[in-house]
């Protein structure tokens, strides 16, 4: 990140350090410069561009980096917009991952994360927030931004494959899929575990949120 990228992500925040008002947009071609610049040269972790739940794991790192950001460009630009930025003023400051589950095959790939059922479900698989934006409720907001797109384009449920830590915090390249504990406080409620730390957690469409384009 630049340090004037770096200066306006922080003078996004209150002088106490509180989080503003957000909005939120679908990624388009028209924003893929702001994801660029949330994302930066690693592409948020790894060279990853938010591709992993959509390769198999020998094309994901094959492609991994310019690859992958390659992929993904043109997934945005063909208009089908594979997820939310959140913004604070005209900064983008987080992203959410988001589109039907069959987007990402990899997940059924997963014993744990394979279906719960056959309904038709949206899935939200991925999270990144600049660092001086977390641990502020960015993906709490993101969450209910999501459901609230989803619902608005016909999805009845809303799935999230969260972790939930055994103990204390977890360091936030290993939360990428978001935490339970946010999940929870955007009104998900938990399914199915088949695992001590990561269950399946569903939003159940139908009630309103903010505004989404």
């Amino acid at each position: 990140m630049s340090p004037r990228s770096k200066q306006g992500k922080e003078a996004a925040l209150g002088k106490s350090g509180s989080l503003p008002a957000l909005r939120f947009h679908a990624l388009t071609a028209g924003r893929w410069r702001d994801l660029e610049s949330l994302f930066g040269e690693r592409g948020a972790c790894g060279g990853c561009w938010c591709m992993f739940w959509r390769l198999k794991r020998p094309q994901f790192e094959k492609m991994k980096g310019r690859g992958n950001r390659r992929a993904f460009k043109k997934i945005a630009a063909a208009g089908q917009a594979p997820g939310l930025l959140a913004y604070a003023g005209n900064q983008p400051i987080g992203w959410c991952a988001l589109a039907p589950r069959e987007t990402y095959p990899r997940l059924d790939r997963s014993r744990i994360l394979a279906k719960v059922d056959e309904q038709p479900v949206w899935s939200v698989t991925c999270f990144f927030v600049a660092r001086p934006f977390r641990r502020k409720g960015v993906a709490v907001k993101l969450l209910r931004a999501a459901a609230e797109y989803a619902r608005k384009r016909g999805a009845a449920i809303v799935e999230g494959y969260p972790v939930e830590p055994k103990k204390g915090e977890m360091p936030d390249v290993f939360a990428y899929t978001g935490l339970a504990s946010a999940f929870r406080q955007a009104g998900f409620v938990e399914v199915l575990r088949r695992s001590k730390t990561r269950p399946i957690m569903r939003y159940f469409a139908g009630r309103g949120g903010p505004d989404t384009d």
